[in-house]
């Protein structure tokens, strides 16, 4: 060991107060701003569409129902009730006799944020071209917001999900509420006046609910929840049972069906569901549920509805409808789910949206009271005719006006230290913009995550080079890029030599050094080196032991390095955050993650005081098959202080939400435009899980 080494070792024990503010941009007062990422979420261009029933399907005949504006999902025909017609700001406007309107609920994330909008459409009765422009038409389309983003005043973000309309109360899903213990889920179901707004909790308080049916009476709400024993960390199919409760009040409730999901009624005593079977096929089951005496799942009937050799699931059904159901489906050798009609009587599938948009995916069917229409969501890109651009910037409205809080069209996204430029990856590739979406730049080709802006050396950005989610004797290395190189090829430096799983670099607020994990000794922990000259100029180790320490950040004061780790179980893919000094000492743990809680990507405040990061510690909000494909369905952004007070959930949300970054300056909070062309939409994949077969020993059926 040289001089210069035994020098750099013995720096790194002294207590690290530095000046490391005088190379911090501290926050100019108006507030903060975190970014962060959503898998796949910039390419959803979803709209809600219909099918008749009775008529063949033809691309001609299908009607888009929505506006094209954000993200449009979960639609309900409600029956016309005093209730809805009583929010229409002029009955006159649309004449219900004449023009036989479309009544439709849904889910929109418009505004940044998740509500629950009604619109009623002229032109609903007929599949003639002129009547299907007309569903677009904005003189002869009535909406309105049914839910107030407003609670004492102030905005709430919660998701809801599959909406449903009882006489004059909307039954849906909201995780408003904090369920107090972590990784349980905030997911429950509540009712609300409309015309009073009087808001009711049906679940139990501890209890987690999802994908309400209200029976056509009224009288009974069908919920997939587990019920006390809770979430148990599944990310594919949910193992949820069936309860059953009034609508009223949340009180009678009973288990009907043991394992099963996104129930439907057809009356008041039958409801279909979907499970996997034993033969491994998921589908769609019918529970009969005695009209006289107890309720219980001994007392119900459970008969399988369709066969094996097709995933089938998410059914819908319609009042009284005992000759066919909706349902979604993955076939053998298709890459995209669509919506078929299964003939009760027949036993057979019908095929439908396949016809009409066959390269396309049709989520979560439902179907009109009279049963002559058949709605489902999907993404067509151009094909949806929608007017909102692809945003760079999305923002999402927050609880406070201290916070501006954005999406971002890019994962792992870091901030210059003036706050001017934003770096991020896109797997392959590392990119530089400037805030306002303007400047995009190319400035690594290979496959890369992770980025972070040296403090004190102007353009120079670090990343991992090399796969992800990888063994700890792949090859990865940490690089360096100047992104204001005019050579390209002498732009980029590896700092890393041994290639053994070295990733997630970030650097001192002084410059000189970088913290990163890697798997030189077998297991991923976390290590010092010197910023300048890699680990050739000095290298030090933080933490050592059997188990992942990985997505290390440095704090702005150079106290305190925050990482993820599983030491607490090893090998479990059970993450929690703690903190270090950068010499070693104070090791403490941040965030109890619950039982096998995933929580990552932690990230320093400007004023060093707390930390934004991921985190299923709000559990899982929607049944995953309701959704595209996520690594996880489940993760939300939250921050706390570094003494573990003032846990806040910033998103809520059923997508995987990650990486969150920390601008050093406050943003506005207003959309910024993706200004970049040749744009690919839609470009996300369903479920994986789906694509396995079976029948076959192989892992997939297609993809």
């Amino acid at each position: 060991m040289n001089i210069a080494q035994i020098l750099f070792f013995a720096s790194l024990l002294l207590p690290f107060h530095a000046s490391a503010s005088e190379h911090h941009i501290s926050n100019a007062g108006d507030g903060d701003t975190i970014v962060f990422t959503t898998l796949g979420r910039s390419h959803y261009e979803f709209d809600i569409f219909s099918l008749s029933t009775t008529r063949p399907p033809s691309i001609s005949g299908e009607l888009r129902i929505t506006d094209g504006e954000s993200v449009n999902f979960n639609g309900y025909f409600p029956s016309p009730s005093p209730a809805l017609i009583s929010l229409l700001p002029d009955e006159t406007l649309i004449q219900l006799e004449d023009s036989s309107p479309l009544h439709l609920i849904y889910v929109t994330e418009r505004n940044g944020t998740s509500s629950i909008y009604y619109d009623l459409v002229s032109g609903g009765d007929s599949d003639s071209e002129s009547n299907r422009r007309s569903m677009l038409e904005a003189p002869s389309r009535v909406q309105i917001p049914l839910l107030s983003s407003h609670r004492s005043g102030t905005t709430v973000n919660s998701f809801k999900d599959k909406p449903s309309l009882s006489g004059e109360f909307l039954v849906y899903v909201s995780t408003h509420e904090n369920s107090g213990e972590p990784r349980t889920s905030w997911t429950a179901v509540y009712s609300t006046e409309l015309g009073t707004g009087l808001t009711r909790r049906l679940t139990p308080s501890g209890i987690a609910d999802y994908s309400p049916a209200v029976s056509p009476s009224g009288n009974w709400t069908a919920v997939a929840s587990y019920g006390e024993r809770g979430w148990t960390g599944e990310v594919e199919e949910l193992s949820t049972d069936i309860y059953v409760f009034s609508t009223r009040d949340g009180t009678h409730r009973v288990k009907v069906v043991e394992h099963g999901g996104w129930p439907c009624w057809v009356d008041d005593s039958t409801l279909y569901f979907h499970r996997r079977s034993e033969d491994g096929w998921i589908s769609v089951y019918r529970a009969i549920l005695p009209e006289n005496g107890p309720l219980g799942t001994e007392s119900v009937t459970i008969q399988r509805v369709t066969p094996p050799g097709v995933h089938a699931f998410t059914p819908a059904t319609s009042p009284n409808n005992h000759g066919f159901i909706a349902v979604a489906t993955r076939r053998p050798g298709s890459d995209y789910r669509h919506v078929e009609l299964f003939d009760l009587k027949r036993n057979e599938f019908l095929e439908l949206t396949r016809l009409v948009a066959p390269d396309s995916h049709h989520f979560n069917p439902f179907i009109n009271p009279d049963s002559s229409r058949v709605g489902y969501h999907s993404c067509r890109g151009k094909g949806n005719g929608r007017r909102s651009p692809l945003l760079f910037l999305e923002n999402i409205q927050t609880t406070t006006t201290d916070l501006s809080l954005f999406r971002i069209d890019g994962s792992f996204p870091s901030f210059s230290p003036a706050g001017d430029r934003i770096a991020y990856v896109e797997m392959p590739g590392v990119y530089v913009v400037k805030p306002d979406g303007s400047d995009r730049r190319e400035v690594y080709t290979g496959m890369a995550f992770s980025t972070a802006w040296d403090p004190v050396r102007p353009g120079t950005v670090y990343s991992s080079s090399g796969p992800t989610f990888a063994t700890e004797r792949t090859e990865v290395d940490i690089i360096s890029i100047d992104v204001d190189a005019a050579d390209t090829l002498s732009s980029v430096r590896r700092l890393t030599t041994d290639g053994k799983n070295n990733a997630f670099p970030w650097p001192s607020p002084d410059g000189k050094r970088i913290v990163f994990r890697s798997g030189r000794s077998g297991h991923k922990n976390l290590y010092l080196m010197d910023a300048e000259k890699g680990e050739t100029g000095g290298l030090w180790r933080l933490t050592e032991g059997a188990w992942t320490d990985t997505m290390c950040t440095w704090s702005p004061d150079g106290e305190w390095i925050a990482f993820a780790s599983d030491r607490e179980n090893p090998g479990s893919g059970s993450f929690e955050l703690f903190l270090i000094h950068p010499n070693g000492t104070g090791l403490r743990k941040l965030i109890q993650s619950g039982s096998g809680g995933r929580t990552n990507h932690p990230i320093f405040s400007p004023d060093s005081k707390t930390i934004a990061f991921t985190s299923d510690y709000a559990g899982i909000s929607a049944e995953p098959i309701s959704n595209p494909h996520h690594y996880q369905p489940y993760g939300d952004i939250f921050t706390v202080k570094l003494d573990g007070s003032n846990l806040r959930r910033l998103t809520h949300n059923s997508y995987e939400d990650g990486t969150p970054a920390w601008a050093p300056r406050f943003i506005s909070p207003s959309d910024v435009v993706l200004r970049r062309k040749n744009d690919s939409s839609c470009s996300f994949d369903d479920c994986h899980w789906l694509n396995k077969n079976p029948t076959l020993k192989g892992p997939k059926i297609s993809c």
